[in-house]
């Protein structure tokens, strides 16, 4: 009778080979195409999220996945599959993160039976189940034509959803980084977050690359002029901010989640503020000029009211007469929306109106209570303005603004007027409103409301410049915010070196309501 060999007790051959496999993952595509990706001042993937997450924290997910070379049924070599992903931490904090690996076939898509990244992959079931936030480190190009030669057919679009992308929106915070040139499916993916970053002069975005433009339109392109900064973050709003390299855009990304829960169902960390509750700035009593149309500082108003270096500020250089951030009281998140003076007077473009509702909708989401430093004349007026849709982008803020479930308080600094006024309260909540002694608010400004009101009267009158002077003074004596006051139409008026404490008060008995109030926030009806 024949026995068997007798089995080796150990299964360190096994743990070895997979200890190969792990190298030649780590290995990415290989040294010269990891050399001609430094060349550009761009890191590998691997380097990205080592640069991002806490030392130490990473834990990859499916780095065997590739295509493995054998020779007489020995493991030579193994190309990964272009993306890589898993379960970190930053601050300690657990999240989700991968992304493309440019340097093997440019990052496009891998055709396994099961995807890692990408829309519908697995590092978006590891958000969505465990209810943490997603980050995605996007140097891609997703699909490619040559696709159909390997299936022998073609796909029909949908095949590889967005659902996950979409239903992740509702629930964990996530976070898009655009680290080179992303088009299709992975440019879709970084349009579908809460927050996206890009790196300036490194980075593009477009729906199809400038061979795709040339092929349809005739228009010869670089993809800098196609979809670079200047173009996706400052004209087009499509991304939300720019770094000025990767290492400052990594930092960003773990700035931004410091103000985020990790889902839904919880409230945002506070962390120790190191500035004092009752701070009270001299320099507020004057910021606001008594020439009315004179413009002042609005950044520098918030730094002086919020804890000491706690401003994040979203989209800055889009939609610029509104200023939006992310800031502490008292080592409480809460969201910022500011006028700024500076831009316009203040007066709400489409572009300002389109910024400030997706800040609300994440604000709102994220149960973070929403604080309007409001110096608004209305919405921008003129032609343009009506051809650029003003009007309806304006009333789509004040639709949103009017199913805010997140506790909200209005601070009027000066202007508060007509619709883009009523953008800055919220009636569903407490309608706390409160102002300096700076503030005037009404259905229109009295200078343009004269003109019109009392046209007939001040064009018989003898010296109708003189008459409108006169109605004009009138007037604004009533529009005094004391005399609002008086009819406790609205809250308080305070002095302006009051702001910090004050706000803070609220903010502060306002966390039970906000933990009474998480999870998914279903709203009903359709956006004008």
């Amino acid at each position: 009778m024949n026995e068997r060999p007798a089995l080796p007790e150990s299964w360190a051959a096994e743990a070895a080979e997979i200890a190969e496999r792990r190298r030649h993952a780590e290995g990415l595509g290989g040294p010269e195409a990891v050399a001609k990706h430094h060349s550009v001042g761009r890191l590998t993937i691997r380097e990205r999220i080592g640069g991002l997450v806490d030392q130490g924290s990473f834990q990859e997910v499916g780095g065997l996945t590739g295509q493995a070379r054998y020779e007489d049924g020995k493991l030579v070599g193994v190309t990964p599959a272009p993306y890589v992903m898993g379960l970190a931490q930053i601050d300690g904090r657990p999240v989700a993160v991968g992304g493309e690996d440019f340097t093997v076939r440019g990052g496009t898509s891998w055709g396994g039976f099961r995807r890692k990244g990408g829309q519908g992959g697995f590092v978006e079931d590891l958000a969505a189940n465990y209810r943490i936030p997603l980050v995605s480190l996007i140097d891609g190009a997703g699909g490619t034509v040559t696709s159909a030669r390997r299936r022998g057919y073609t796909v029909f679009p949908g095949v590889d959803s967005f659902d996950r992308s979409i239903e992740l929106l509702g629930k964990v915070p996530v976070v898009c980084a655009v680290m080179g040139t992303a088009a299709g499916g992975p440019a879709g993916r970084a349009i579908l977050a809460h927050w996206s970053v890009m790196v300036k002069g490194t980075s593009q975005v477009f729906a199809a690359g400038p061979p795709v433009v040339e092929r349809s339109l005739g228009q010869k392109i670089d993809k800098e002029e196609l979809g670079g900064a200047a173009v996706a973050v400052d004209m087009a709003g499509t991304i939300d901010n720019f770094a000025k390299d990767e290492a400052a855009c990594l930092e960003m990304i773990r700035r931004y989640l410091s103000y985020m829960p990790a889902n839904v169902w919880e409230l945002p960390p506070v962390v120790p503020a190191g500035d004092p509750v009752d701070r009270m700035e001299e320099a507020l009593l004057s910021i606001v000029p008594r020439e009315r149309r004179r413009p002042y500082d609005m950044r520098r108003l918030i730094k002086l009211i919020v804890d000491k270096d706690s401003g994040f500020e979203i989209q800055p250089s889009f939609g610029k007469s509104v200023i939006t951030q992310f800031a502490r009281l008292n080592g409480k998140v809460v969201g910022i929306v500011a006028n700024n003076p500076m831009v316009n007077g203040g007066a709400m473009d489409v572009k300002a109106a389109r910024k400030q509702t997706h800040f609300m909708e994440l604000c709102d989401c994220f149960n973070i209570p929403l604080i309007f430093l409001v110096d608004v004349p209305g919405f921008m007026v003129g032609q343009q303005a009506e051809i650029a849709a003003t009007l309806r982008e304006g009333m789509r803020c004040v639709y949103v603004g009017g199913q805010l479930s997140v506790p909200t308080i209005t601070l009027v600094i000066r202007k508060c007027y007509g619709m883009a006024g009523m953008a800055t309260t919220s009636k569903r909540g407490l309608d706390l409103k409160i102002a300096w002694p700076s503030g005037e608010w009404g259905s229109l400004p009295v200078e343009g409301g004269v003109a019109a009101a009392f046209k007939r009267e001040i064009q018989a009158a003898p010296d109708p410049l003189a008459r409108e002077h006169e109605i004009e003074t009138e007037l604004r004596a009533l529009a005094s915010p004391l005399r609002t006051a008086e009819a406790f139409a609205v809250e308080d008026v305070i002095d302006p070196r009051e702001t910090r404490p004050y706000l803070i008060r609220f903010i502060d008995a306002a966390q039970g309501a906000l933990a009474q109030n998480v999870g998914p926030k279903l709203k009903a009806g359709v956006r004008p």
